[in-house]
């Protein structure tokens, strides 16, 4: 495969010369050569090990495996921290090259997507990474774009192409780009092989909404736009086929600019752990200093007087010599209070966290036969502390499918599907969907449940008829009739698209149209309505009309947009339908549906023609021609008669608003990121429970400056506060004042929300404005920011791990949030309908976002508990272990003799002890998964890190130098004066050493069974299984044989049988190991009873269930009752209605249509949040009736 060329030096401006491709190499553009992945062959092994070797542990353990190298002062031998070094790098070694493997497979698979590049005059079949700047390429309907392109020509008229974004802004809804007209008619390859313009354009960047730049050709320039663009990750549709100019490749192209690069992860235990392992070894540095200091005393005071028996070493003349040597040997003997082990362990633990997510069954999705996947075993424990979850919404939280769900025609709500009692019948208890067989055209995927309105239609009720008549009219789609009665309609937004095969349904087919007419098929009969005017959507106007000219000469006005604009601007007689219908609206918007308010107006022939004039006159105005059209518009959309108005619901993912109110009582804040409109947006959030009725203020920030929006974000937080003044008492309040700003927005009364646009965000992200934005939002308990890009979802994740110090989840589902997901500390991709390059950067997948809540509070949560008991139990065993060592070298001469014999401290950590803490850090919970998701609060004690921290770490120390004293004391003192059976002196060096041996595995062994929460044959296995391996090992190392075989290597033989035969021996082990855990069973019974945690009365809840009968909570579904407030959301964009009336994207073949004939928490937690400063919004009080959305 060729190499990805390598970036070149920032440019100042772009000049691309078509079908040049030695003119254009002379700049060193970048290869259409995509490139994610870490390694090649080569530099595997030299980067991996140098990225292992950043690793503290692993560098101090290649310290320690040079010291044991060295003859003099090692006194172990080396292969006991080779074999557990190696291991270590080749299991991580192997991670990270499969890990690097599917990089490059993935690589590979988009290198070398096929593609039709025009060279010499010929269309060849290419491999995209062998695409290059100034190629012309052909794309073909549905393919990918393969580059950012300029667009030349295309199948449609006037150079038009369809083109959908999804994976570029996750909008699924088609836009349409124009060729500029001079290279309209460049067709063909032979035209196009002769066409050498020049382009000018702005140098990479990662703004997908601009573009600027200039043709040059035939001595004559034309100006270029986004609009004339296609960029890579596009996706072309319903357009035969198209010719592109390749402006920008590979890395240089604006989805891979956004894209953002690939972050190493690690998670807060193991930044941790980095700290605490430079503790530790600063601890081992003053335990060797001080025996070495002792050994030089030992020797220069004692020592000396007997060097006949006990000579130095060769090479050592000084007592001071001695104890420098001393140290070193030390440092290597002590060395085990970090054991290599504990890497080992850890890659065991998660890695077996991740099975448990992948064989997850109530997180595999039977529809799309998708399980769950854990991409890497290194974040588990991390999905226990999340505090910030960044969504995307298109996708994520919804399934971008429109559906008309309910609509209110002349003061009658229809859509309510009724039971035989007259109640509200739920989703299960619904009859069949209305059959709509009477009409062949009927789109069979479309359901609807309530029969009325089709009766309605069937009757002839004139208001129902002249409703669906509007839909079928005012609107911008377009429509194919690719074979009889087989109707595909292309519509700008699924908005449209719905409310269109709605009229379709219900018997008012829209058939055709061309630039001037509009065919559509009423109850089977076709009718042409000659179209007049469309006045355009935008969002300032939040509406549409089209003019239509009935066939029998009427002329009227269909007018369909935002209930707010609309119902200003109706006739006064509508005043008790429009009151009627407002309820209608709240009720449709309390259920979270897309509101649209329907209209009329009949005109009169003179007036309309005095009106046509005023408009040519005014679409032709040099100046301010958009100001005038807008007065013109305004003038002839006003007292209209009110029709009604549809509710279309943006179908959520299952189970999408019970998951967010769960998280949200865990205390994890959501902040939705989108590339969707904010009337979209905002509608999402009231029907996933984001935002609700009862919230203090939602506040709307837009401003297009930079003035505009720091006054915005200061109004708002001036609101806040003086709501906080308002209901707290002065001496509080002047308390809170005196701390800084982000304390007082922590203390505010109510529930606020933040809604913020994509410019207005691009302001709020600059350096001396990005903390006062950070506070608003923190403070609020909702976000969401609409119009984003890619790159600014990144900078908002980016903001809050800066400034917060908080663990942030992105989830997403399209490559538009792959730089989100990148960026935040857990990466969750959504195996959706937008492509897989979510998923292939993420760390987690799924197919729903409801198993998000599962992720979280059940792996997350028993990972970090595992992680946590573990690494508690291990420091603490290992501690009680190796300081054994330092109290001996006080009564051994300082002479680095160790207590144990070599094979046991060989296997202490690999067999002895390894499985049992696996165990319990493998398989441990303190409660089941459903008490889990039963009780989120349950999740607090990960936000705060309190299981696992530098004050849990130092009890835990401190219980294992407590153990290694008692260990070392009690045995010393009873052997001091103990016998034998025989008579003969108990004490000796081996038996002393078994003694002490034994005592410490029953210890740690009884201490893990204390530690174990949730017991399970394997733990049982593991615990007694360990202890009895450990005497059988030990009776075999004692043994006649291997003492016989290797009389150097086993010298302690018959120790054990002739110790362990000893009562005393068993009554000082038993003393022991009584004196070592009582404290800490007392303690714990004292803490249980005196200090429950929120586990521990889970824990005994659960306890009393089980005595008890349980009752079943009968759940009721009630509707939301609030305040007035506007459901509309409308994902359309400006512009299609002046290229309908233009004609410009009209086929022949829809020109033609027009005559075809007619056809048939707790108190401890809370007190602990305070101290922490975390940011959080107080309890919600219930808001005025009047509308609480605030636009400043």
């Amino acid at each position: 495969m060729e190499r990805c060329a390598a970036r070149p030096a920032a440019e100042e401006e772009r000049r691309v010369r078509a079908n040049a491709r030695e003119y254009n190499e002379k700049f060193q553009y970048a290869s259409n050569c995509i490139k994610t992945s870490k390694y090649n062959i080569v530099t595997f092994l030299p980067v991996n090990l140098f990225e292992q070797f950043q690793e503290v542990a692993n560098t101090y353990f290649l310290f320690l495996l040079i010291l044991q190298l060295i003859p003099q002062i090692s006194s172990l031998s080396w292969f006991t921290t080779i074999v557990p070094l190696v291991l270590v790098l080749t299991i991580t070694a192997v991670k990270d090259a499969t890990d690097d493997y599917f990089r490059h497979k993935s690589d590979n698979q988009v290198n070398n997507r096929q593609s039709q590049v025009l060279i010499g005059g010929v269309l060849r079949q290419e491999q995209w990474m062998n695409v290059r700047v100034g190629d012309i390429i052909k794309l073909e309907n549905n393919q990918f774009v393969a580059a950012d392109l300029l667009l030349l020509s295309s199948s449609e008229p006037h150079g038009l192409c369809y083109i959908e974004t999804a994976e570029l802004d996750g909008e699924t809804n088609m836009k349409v780009r124009q060729a500029i007209p001079v290279t309209v008619e460049l067709g063909d390859t032979s035209q196009l092989a002769h066409f050498d313009g020049e382009v000018i354009c702005e140098p990479p960047n990662n703004k997908l909404d601009k573009f600027g730049g200039t043709l040059y050709w035939k001595e004559n320039k034309y100006p270029l736009s986004n609009q004339n663009m296609l960029l890579r990750g596009c996706v072309l549709r319903n357009t035969e086929w198209c010719f592109g100019l390749v402006i920008f490749a590979g890395p240089d192209t604006k989805l891979m600019q956004n894209s953002g690069r690939t972050k190493f992860k690690r998670t807060s235990i193991d930044r941790l752990m980095n700290t605490l392992v430079l503790w530790i070894f600063g601890f081992l540095v003053c335990m060797g200093v001080i025996l070495a200091i002792g050994n030089a005393i030992w020797e220069h005071e004692v020592g000396v007087c007997f060097q006949i028996y006990l000579p130095w070493d060769e090479g050592v003349h000084s007592a001071f010599f001695s104890g420098f040597l001393s140290f070193w040997s030390y440092i290597i003997i002590l060395n085990t209070v970090v054991p290599i082990s504990l890497y080992v362990s850890v890659e065991v633990i998660r890695l077996g966290h991740s099975y448990f997510i992948n064989w997850d069954k109530k997180m595999y999705c039977a529809k799309r036969r998708t399980p769950a996947e854990a991409r890497t075993t290194t974040l588990n424990e991390e999905l226990g502390q999340v505090e910030y979850i960044f969504s995307d919404k298109t996708g994520t939280l919804t399934q971008n499918i429109m559906v008309f769900s309910k609509c209110s025609v002349n003061g009658h709500s229809y859509g309510e599907v009724q039971d035989m009692l007259s109640h509200k019948a739920e989703l299960g208890e619904r009859s069949k969907p209305v059959d709509f067989s009477f009409n062949p055209l009927a789109d069979p995927r479309f359901q609807f449940w309530d029969p009325s309105l089709l009766e309605a239609v069937k009757l002839g009720d004139l208001h129902v008829h002249e409703f669906f008549r509007l839909l079928s009219l005012c609107h911008t789609v377009m429509s194919e009739e690719k074979s009889e009665g087989e109707l595909l309609y292309k519509a700008q937004s699924p908005d449209e698209g719905a409310l269109v095969t709605a009229a379709r349904n219900f018997g008012f087919v829209f058939r055709s149209r061309t630039p001037k007419t509009i065919t559509v098929q009423e109850l089977g009969q076709a009718v042409t309505y000659q179209l007049l005017a469309i006045l355009d959507f935008n969002n300032i106007r939040k509406r549409m009309s089209v003019i239509v000219r009935s066939p029998e000469g009427k002329i009227r006005l269909y007018c369909k947009g935002a209930d707010t604009i609309l119902l200003e601007r109706l006739h006064p007689v509508n005043q008790d339908l429009s009151s009627i219908t407002a309820d209608h609206l709240n009720e449709y918007a309390g259920e979270g549906l897309r509101t649209l308010v329907l209209a009329y107006k009949d005109l009169e022939e003179s007036y309309y023609r005095d009106w046509s004039e005023r408009l040519h006159r005014a679409g032709s105005a040099p100046e301010a021609r958009e100001d005038h059209l807008a007065r013109l518009y305004d003038e002839v959309e006003h007292d209209m008669m009110l029709l009604g108005a549809t509710a279309i619901e943006d179908k959520l993912q299952q189970g999408v608003p019970e998951t967010i109110a769960i998280l949200t009582l865990a205390n994890i804040k959501i902040w939705v990121l989108t590339g969707d409109k904010q009337e979209t947006a905002v509608n999402i959030g009231y029907s996933c429970k984001m935002l609700t009725d009862d919230m203090t203020e939602v506040f709307v920030v837009t401003g297009h400056t930079v003035l505009e929006v720091r006054e915005e974000l200061r109004k708002a937080r001036e609101k806040m506060m003086d709501a906080s003044r308002s209901v707290c008492n002065g001496f509080s309040y002047q308390k809170k004042l005196s701390s800084k700003l982000t304390s007082v927005l922590e203390a505010i009364a109510g529930e606020y929300a933040l809604v913020i646009n994509g410019h207005s965000l691009a302001h709020a992200l600059e350096a001396d404005m990005e903390v006062e934005f950070l506070e608003t939002a923190c403070a609020c308990k909702a976000v969401i920011c609409c119009r984003v890009t890619p790159l600014q979802k990144a900078q908002v994740v980016e903001l809050v791990k800066k400034y917060k110090k908080a663990v942030t989840l992105a989830i997403g589902d399209g490559a538009n949030d792959v730089s989100m997901i990148k960026t935040a500390h857990i990466g969750v991709g959504i195996s959706g309908q937008e492509g897989i390059q979510a998923v292939l950067a993420s760390d987690y997948s799924f197919s729903q976002f409801k198993f998000l809540q599962r992720l979280l509070l059940v792996h997350g949560r028993w990972s970090y508990l595992r992680m946590c008991k573990f690494l508690c139990y291990f420091f603490y065993k290992n501690f009680a272990f190796t300081m054994v060592h330092f109290w001996f070298g006080f009564f051994c001469g300082f002479s680095a003799q160790t207590v144990y014999d070599q094979y046991f401290i060989t296997l202490y950590n690999i067999v002895y002890t390894s499985l049992p803490v696996l165990a319990m850090g493998v398989f441990d919970q303190d409660v089941p998964e459903q008490r889990s998701m039963e009780y989120p609060k349950l999740y607090e004690p990960g936000q705060l890190n309190l299981l696992f921290n530098k004050r849990e770490f130092f009890i835990c120390i401190a219980q294992g130098i407590y153990t290694s004293i008692l260990m070392f004391f009690i045995p010393y003192g009873i052997f001091a004066d103990a016998t034998r059976d025989d008579g003969a002196q108990l004490a000796n060096y081996q038996s002393f050493a078994v003694t002490v041996a034994t005592s410490l595995v029953i210890v740690v062994s009884v201490q893990i069974g204390l530690d174990t929460g949730f017991w399970t044959a394997i733990n049982h296995f593991f615990i007694w299984g360990s202890l009895a391996a450990y005497f059988a090992i030990l009776f075999t190392m004692h043994s006649d044989g291997l003492f016989r075989m290797f009389p150097n290597q086993f010298r302690f033989v018959g120790n054990a049988q002739s110790t362990l035969a000893q009562p005393t021996v068993w009554l000082t082990i038993a003393l022991t190991t009584v004196v070592c855990i009582m404290p800490v069973v007392a303690f714990r019974f004292l803490k249980l009873d005196l200090k429950p945690e929120l586990s521990d009365t889970v824990r005994y809840t659960q306890l009393v269930r089980k005595k008890q009968k349980a009752q079943h909570r009968c759940m009721r579904h009630a509707g939301r009752v609030g305040s007035r407030r506007s459901g509309y959301a409308f994902s359309h964009q400006e512009g299609f209605g002046e290229l309908i009336m233009s004609g410009k994207n009209m086929r022949l073949s829809s020109l033609a249509l027009s005559s075809f004939a007619p056809r048939p928490s707790t108190s401890w937690i809370e007190s602990l949040r305070r101290k922490k400063g975390s940011e959080g919004s107080g309890a919600g009080s219930p808001g005025c009736a009047a509308d609480k959305t605030l636009r400043i």
